[in-house]
């Protein structure tokens, strides 16, 4: 074997193992049941617009053992800051309420090209990373913003490295009836719960949870 093979064979032997690792990782989602000790760290992913108020009301029906909860938001978003800060305010006392706001670069603009997305979701994956590892969530909880996709990735790259198994929650906007968002399609694979709204996404995508209207 020929130096060139064999670092032809490392590459791919490394490959391999790389991906039954993010197979094994995604699996065990459903064994993983935090809260069965103690309180749950939540990262919720917000987002402009409708995404912020969705992801609000299903907050508002999780039980208080949600905590602390870590929301993170663009830093272009100027409205979904007052708007947690209101709903986190009006459900809690302030010596009670545990909550943080983060921001974090967009992953991607309305209308903006493919190819300028992928420069800017690997910008944004950039900070999600380092904020992601530091606040060591057990849950990353989104419903659809782009700002959400490389804030799972790096969830998942904690399982992966064996630091910790973080669940990826999904649910996808009431708005998408027959098809899934750009966000739901890159998720769908890699999320341990995929919730959707609509039977006949349930229908199409099997891997999908139908438990009627959620938010």
């Amino acid at each position: 074997m020929t130096f060139l093979e064999g670092v032809v064979f490392f590459i791919l032997t490394i490959c391999f193992l790389l991906i039954i690792r993010i197979y094994v990782v995604i699996k065990s989602g459903s064994k993983y049941k935090p809260g069965t000790k103690g309180p749950v760290a939540v990262l919720i992913v917000a987002g402009s617009g409708g995404h912020t108020t969705e992801i609000l009301r299903l907050m508002d029906s999780l039980a208080s053992a949600y905590t602390p909860r870590h929301y993170v938001i663009a830093d272009t978003d100027r409205i979904s800051e007052e708007k947690i800060c209101t709903f986190e305010n009006s459900k809690l006392s302030n010596s009670e309420s545990q909550f943080t706001i983060c921001r974090i670069p967009r992953s991607r603009e309305v209308h903006q090209s493919w190819s300028s997305s992928v420069v800017s979701t690997l910008n944004a994956l950039r900070f999600s990373i380092p904020l992601v590892f530091k606040l060591r969530p057990d849950m990353v909880l989104c419903n659809g913003p782009g700002t959400c996709v490389p804030l799972c990735l790096a969830g998942l790259l904690l399982g992966i490295l064996g630091m910790k198994k973080v669940l990826i929650v999904y649910v996808e906007s009431i708005c998408r009836v027959h098809s899934l968002s750009l966000t739901g399609k890159i998720l769908y694979p890699i999320s341990d719960y995929f919730f959707v709204q609509w039977s006949q996404l349930r229908d199409k995508y099997p891997k999908s949870i139908f438990l009627g209207r959620i938010v």
